[in-house]
Formats: C-alpha cells, sequence, structure tokens
C-alpha cells in the first residue's frame, strides 16, 4: 500500500522521493511530525510504502541496479548488516543539523543511533500488553507472567521473529538479563530458549505487523501479546482499555539508511536532515511516544509526555536493551532454526483455554 502525500501550501515540482517505514500509529507520526512539513517546504512528493522489516528487499533491488526505494527506516541489527554487505550509502554526520543551541548533532544524538551507514530517529519498545476486560482480580504484571498460562490462560501473541522471543524465554526461565547473549551464543542457551517456547507454543498467534499486535488485542484474540509501545498508547487514546506490562521491555534503535545506486541519493540526504532535525524529531514525538535519539528534541518535549515513553527512568527499570550488533552477527544462523520450529506441527488443544 502506499500512502501519496500530497504537497500542501508549496510550490510543486516533479520530484519525488519514496520513504519505506512501518505502518499504524508509527508511520502515522512520521507522515504528521515531519514528512508533511518537508513536503511543504520543498514542494517534493513524498511517497510512503509500507513493509515489515528485513533487507531482503534491499539487497535485491540494490544488485539489480533497479532501486526504487530511496530511504528506509530500519532496525538496527538490519541496518547494520545492509552496511556491511554495502548495500547502503555510507553518511557524513558533519552535515546534519546541529541543535538549536549549536551542538554538533555527533555530540546531540545518544550513544549508538549514529553509524556509517545510518541515523537513528527513535528508541522503541516492544512490551507485553493485555485487555484490562480479561482478568477482573489479579492481573498479570511481570514477563513470567506470560509464560504462565496455569495463572492465567489464554492464547498469546508473538512476533514471527526470533529477536526479542528468545530474549525473553530465557529471562523468565531465570537467566540474568545481563548473561541472555552470552546464554544464547551456546548450542545448549538457544536449546533452553526454545524449550521455554515450546510450552507455550500451542498457544502462540504469530504477528508481523505492528498494527497486527493490536488488533490480536482489540479484537480479543489473544489474552496477551508482544506489541509495540507506542501503538499501546495509542490505541489506549482511541479508546481501548489496554494496559502495558514494562518489565523487561526490549528497547531498540530505528535508523534512517539510504540504499545505493538510487537515482535520488542527493535528495534522500537533504530528507534524512530534515527528518532528523531537532524540532522534526520531537515532533514526531508528539504523536507516539517513543523517545527520540536527540537530546535537544527531548528538552522540548512535556514532562507528561516523556513519562510514557520507554526511555522514562520508571520504565528503564528492567529494561533489557537489543543487542543489535549481537543479532546482526547471528541471525543468519538462527533465523532459519526459529522459522523451522514456528513451521514444525505442535498437538493444539481442542479449546485453548479463555
Amino acid at each position: 500500500m502506499v500512502l501519496a502525500l500530497a504537497c500542501v501550501g508549496a510550490q510543486a515540482d516533479d520530484r519525488e522521493l519514496t520513504v519505506v517505514s512501518w505502518d499504524g500509529a508509527y508511520v502515522k507520526s512520521q507522515i504528521l511530525g515531519f514528512i508533511r512539513p518537508y513536503e511543504n517546504k520543498t514542494g517534493v512528493r513524498v511517497n510512503v510504502l509500507q513493509y515489515s522489516g528485513g533487507i531482503d528487499e534491499i539487497r535485491r533491488q540494490v544488485r539489480a541496479w533497479n532501486v526504487h526505494w530511496d530511504l528506509v527506516d530500519l532496525e538496527l541489527f538490519d541496518a547494520i548488516r545492509a552496511c556491511e554487505e554495502g548495500l547502503l550509502v555510507r553518511l557524513n554526520h558533519d552535515s546534519l543539523p546541529a541543535a538549536p543551541d549549536g551542538t554538533p548533532a555527533s555530540e546531540d544524538f545518544i550513544n549508538s543511533s549514529l553509524m556509517p551507514c545510518g541515523v537513528g530517529n527513535v528508541v522503541g519498545s516492544t512490551v507485553i500488553s493485555y485487555s484490562q476486560a480479561r482478568w477482573e482480580k489479579e492481573k498479570p504484571d511481570r514477563l513470567e507472567d506470560f509464560f504462565d498460562l496455569q495463572q492465567f490462560p489464554g492464547p498469546r501473541g508473538l512476533r514471527r521473529t526470533p529477536q526479542g522471543n528468545l530474549e525473553w524465554a530465557l529471562i523468565a526461565d531465570g537467566v540474568a538479563p545481563e548473561k541472555v547473549y552470552e546464554v544464547l551464543s551456546t548450542e545448549a542457551g538457544l536449546d533452553r530458549a526454545f524449550e521455554v517456547l515450546n510450552r507455550i507454543k500451542p498457544h502462540i498467534v504469530w504477528w508481523r505487523t505492528g498494527e497486527e499486535a493490536i488488533r490480536l488485542l482489540e479484537t480479543d484474540r489473544v489474552a496477551m501479546s508482544s506489541v509495540y509501545s507506542g501503538r499501546v498508547d495509542d490505541a489506549v487514546e482511541r479508546g481501548e482499555p489496554l494496559e502495558i506490562i514494562w518489565d523487561h521491555q526490549i528497547w531498540f534503535y530505528d535508523v534512517w539508511g539510504i540504499p545505493k545506486h538510487g537515482r535520488n541519493v542527493e535528495l534522500a540526504k537533504d530528507f534524512l536532515r530534515f527528518a532528523t532535525s531537532t524540532e522534526s524529531l520531537a515532533a514526531q514525538a508528539k504523536y507516539i511516544p517513543y523517545g527520540p535519539v536527540r537530546q535537544s528534541s527531548m528538552a522540548l518535549l512535556e514532562p507528561e509526555r516523556r513519562q510514557r515513553m520507554p526511555t522514562s527512568e520508571a520504565h528503564l527499570k528492567t529494561a533489557v536493551e537489543l543487542n543489535a550488533a549481537w543479532w546482526s552477527e547471528n541471525l543468519d544462523r538462527i533465523a532459519p532454526r526459529f522459522e523451522r520450529w514456528v513451521d514444525r506441527p505442535v498437538m493444539v488443544p481442542k479449546t485453548l483455554p479463555r
């Protein structure tokens, strides 16, 4: 699906950009936060394509020299992989706009959000969510409750990816968060993570996009689901009675990358500079409570807004950082096993616990 955003209030020209991002509340925050303002300022038409992650399509386009994606919103581990494969344009961070007080971008962006082939935009988070109507008395409030089908029965929603799921499985099984990637680096540790997931596998409903995860919760198809925190906040503002379990949230960076061999590389760089300015990142955060990666952007936000973000002090107490470097090295080894495991038939109860 393509969202074609028309230029309003600016003199139109025939220049166009194709920007690839995610879906639902997240892409809405980008459209309202800085895509429409960029169109209004420049007269450039921005076409927004939605995808569900990965670098396969970027690899196909770049290798064929048939690139029609000008800028892509990537998970950090995918950006690292794409950069190492030579699929992305290397960027000069000195060209990024300084903060309003003159602080250089290199000092204003938070740690790890600038990389050779990418520029960070938000700190996102995967959390567990459930409907308040599900349980009248005792309600789940910790990660272990997601894996407890006796105390909290019902189907579980999970993203169809090993990232995050394997970490949660080990933590719920007693592995200290700081030891998770050390354990996952061993075959025994990987086996252990899959064994924990096996306990709930007959009750898992898989999702691929954030919009799908929210719909599973809104339609009561699952009792609990992993989901992006900002999507829950958006649903609550629409009146959905959803709650977030922040315990052991998994936080991550999203970054912009420019595929090589594109026809609009310089225009894409211009958009990138606009989209990652102090003002643009703060504007996006007003539409979805993800942490902007510039310190100067955070300073423009109201305290109440900052408290709803995954980066707030209260929400970081048990938070786990998705180790993007580790996943960039291990995804090709683990992903095929994960897909085989997902597709392997399991004994499904005639009636799922409700």
